[in-house]
C-alpha cells in the first residue's frame, strides 16, 4: 500500500534539484569564462614581431613628413595683361624647347611695340641730325679761325712795314701805333675765336653723348618690350612634362598670373616639414634617409627656410638616386634627418609602438609567456630605438602593435 509523501520531503527533493541545477550552471559558466579568458590571454609567435635587444651604434635622427616633388619645376607666368586665345597643349603632354603651349591676345602689345619702334627711329634721326649740325657748326668755326689767322698775319706784315718806314723817317709814330693796335685787337679776336671753338667742341661732344645715351636707354627699353612680347607667345623653355595649363579660352589674364607649369618627372627631390622645436637638429648638409614603403633612399638636406610658419620649418632634400622607380610626384614619405651618433648603446627595432623619448610598457618574452614591463626609451633612427633602462642584452621584446592587450599584464605565448 503506497504511503503519502510528506510536504517536508517534497521540499527537500526540490531543494536538492535546485542545488544540482545551480552547481551545473556555475560549472558551465566557469568553464566558459576560463575558455574565453584563455583565448584572449594567449598569442601566437608568428602573429607578432619580436626584436632582440642588442648592443651597437645608433645614428640619431629626427622623424619628419615629406612629399616627393619634381627635381625641376618651372612656373610660366603671363608677362602682360591679356586674354587666352587658343590652347595648344594639355596637362600631361611632353613638350620640347620652344613648343607652343597656348596663345595670348597680343594685338595691343604689338601695336605698342610698333609705336616704340617709330620713336626709336625718331631718336636715331635726331642723333644723326645733331651729328650733321655739329659738324657744320664746327666747320664754320674752323673756317672763321682760318680767316682770322690770315687777317692777323696780314696785320703783322703791315705792322712790320710801318715800323720799317718809321725807322727810315718815312712813316709816322701815330700810324705805327694805329697798326699795332689793330694787330693786338686781331690777336685778341683770334684767341677768342679759338676759345669759342674749343668750347663748342666740348659742348658738341657732351650733347652727342647725352643723345647717344638717351637712344641707348630707349633701345634697352625697346629690347625689354620685345622680349616681353616674345615671352607672351607662351612656349616651353625646355624639354619637360606639362603638368598644368590654364585652358580657359577667353579668360582674362593679369600680368604675372600663372598660365602653365612644366616639370621634369624623371628626377625628384623631397619637400619636408619638421616642427620648429627640432630646428637646431637640422641644417644644410645633414644626411637624410627617406622611406617609401620598404624602400630606403639616402640623401642630404640641400635647402631649408630660416623662419618657421605656424610652428613648422620646411626643407628640401636631394636624393642620391633621384630617379628611383618608386618615386612619384606627390607621394608621401617618411623622412629621417640624421643629427648625431650614439655608439655602444642597447637598442631594439623601431616600429609603430615608438612615438618619442619616454616610458613605455612593453611585453617581454619569458619562456612561454609575455610579461609586461616598464621600459625607458631614448633617441632613435628609422631602424633602432635606444634602450635607456628596463631591458637587458638578449631580451626579446614585442615591437608589434599590442593596443588590444592594454589591460593585460601577461599573455600566454604559443609557438604555433
Amino acid at each position: 500500500m503506497d504511503r503519502e509523501i510528506s510536504k517536508k520531503e517534497k521540499r527537500r527533493a526540490r531543494l536538492k534539484q535546485f542545488i544540482k541545477i545551480g552547481i551545473g550552471t556555475a560549472i558551465a559558466v566557469s568553464l566558459l569564462i576560463i575558455v574565453i579568458s584563455f583565448m584572449q590571454s594567449s598569442i601566437t609567435r608568428k602573429d607578432i614581431m619580436i626584436s632582440t635587444v642588442d648592443r651597437g651604434t645608433i645614428e640619431v635622427s629626427v622623424n619628419s613628413m615629406g612629399k616627393v616633388i619634381p627635381a625641376f619645376e618651372e612656373i610660366i607666368n603671363s608677362p602682360i595683361n591679356s586674354r587666352i586665345m587658343e590652347i595648344y597643349k594639355k596637362g600631361g603632354d611632353e613638350v620640347d624647347v620652344g613648343t607652343p603651349i597656348l596663345k595670348l591676345d597680343l594685338q595691343s602689345a604689338e601695336t605698342e611695340y610698333r609705336k616704340l619702334l617709330d620713336e626709336e627711329q625718331m631718336l636715331r634721326l635726331q642723333l644723326e641730325q645733331l651729328h650733321i649740325n655739329t659738324r657744320s657748326k664746327l666747320s664754320e668755326m674752323e673756317m672763321k679761325l682760318k680767316i682770322s689767322k690770315m687777317e692777323l698775319n696780314r696785320k703783322e706784315v703791315e705792322l712790320r712795314n710801318e715800323q720799317y718806314l718809321d725807322s727810315l723817317g718815312a712813316g709816322t709814330t701815330d700810324k705805327v701805333r694805329q697798326v699795332e693796335l689793330s694787330y693786338k685787337v686781331g690777336q685778341l679776336q683770334l684767341n677768342e675765336d679759338e676759345e669759342k671753338y674749343k668750347n663748342e667742341q666740348s659742348i658738341s661732344v657732351a650733347d652727342l653723348k647725352v643723345k647717344e645715351l638717351e637712344l641707348n636707354i630707349f633701345r634697352k627699353s625697346l629690347a625689354e618690350v620685345k622680349r616681353t612680347l616674345e615671352d607672351a607667345q607662351i612656349r616651353s623653355p625646355r624639354k619637360a612634362i606639362l603638368t598644368y595649363v590654364n585652358n580657359e579660352v577667353g579668360a582674362q589674364i593679369n600680368q604675372g598670373s600663372r598660365v602653365a607649369i612644366i616639370s621634369d618627372l624623371s628626377h625628384f627631390k623631397i619637400a619636408g616639414e619638421i616642427a620648429d622645436s627640432y630646428g637646431d637638429r637640422i641644417a644644410v648638409g645633414s644626411k637624410v634617409v627617406v622611406k617609401i614603403g620598404n624602400n630606403k633612399l639616402n640623401g642630404m638636406v640641400s635647402d631649408m627656410t630660416p623662419l618657421s610658419k605656424n610652428g613648422i620649418l620646411t626643407f628640401t632634400a636631394q636624393l642620391e638616386e633621384d630617379n628611383h622607380p618608386r618615386l612619384r610626384s606627390g607621394l608621401k614619405a617618411d623622412v629621417y634627418v640624421m643629427n648625431a651618433i650614439k655608439e655602444d648603446v642597447l637598442r631594439i627595432a623601431n616600429a609603430s609602438y615608438y612615438v618619442g623619448k619616454g616610458e613605455y610598457e612593453l611585453f617581454v618574452v619569458n619562456d612561454d609567456q609575455l610579461l609586461k614591463r616598464k621600459v625607458q626609451l631614448g633617441d632613435s633612427n628609422f631602424e633602432y630605438v635606444e634602450v635607456v633602462s628596463g631591458l637587458q642584452l638578449g631580451d626579446e621584446v614585442v615591437v608589434s602593435d599590442m593596443s588590444d592587450y592594454l589591460e593585460k599584464s601577461k599573455l600566454k605565448l604559443k609557438n604555433k
